[in-house]
């Protein structure tokens, strides 16, 4: 039997976007992220050592049967996000927006910590915090 998690894994976290190439641009400009491979309706990123998955939308498969891959509907409905801990928010922040990326408010004291969120393009949700204490 084999363990889980185990040596040699690797985690990837998949987005479903509604415009590969406008994605994929965002993700290497405003992000940093590098490609690892495209291919048709995929792209596969590179971010702070971990994998990135972009995909367009697509229905139910036969390993997948009941389920439809979709972009997010309500990008003021969340159910997923990403969070960059990050040294310096204030400075992550205004580098991020020199780059594109629409913050939802500046960053926020809140004690303990001090964060900021932004969407992607299709309203996925990314947060920036650094911790203070």
């Amino acid at each position: 039997m084999a363990d889980f998690p185990t040596e040699g894994m690797e985690l990837t976290r998949l987005l479903v976007v509604s415009d590969l190439a406008r994605s994929r641009a965002w993700y290497e400009d405003v992000l940093g992220a590098e490609v690892e491979r495209a291919y048709e309706g995929a792209c596969v990123l590179r971010l702070l050592g971990a994998w990135l998955l972009l995909v367009t939308a697509g229905g139910p498969t036969p390993d997948k049967p009941t389920v439809a891959f979709e972009p997010p509907g309500d990008p003021d409905r969340v159910s997923a996000e990403t969070i960059f801990r990050v040294p310096d928010c204030r400075g992550a922040y205004r580098t991020l927006r020199e780059r594109g990326a629409s913050f939802l408010a500046p960053p926020l004291d809140r004690g303990r910590e001090i964060r900021a969120f932004f969407r992607d393009p299709d309203g996925h949700l990314f947060e920036i915090s650094e911790l203070t204490r």
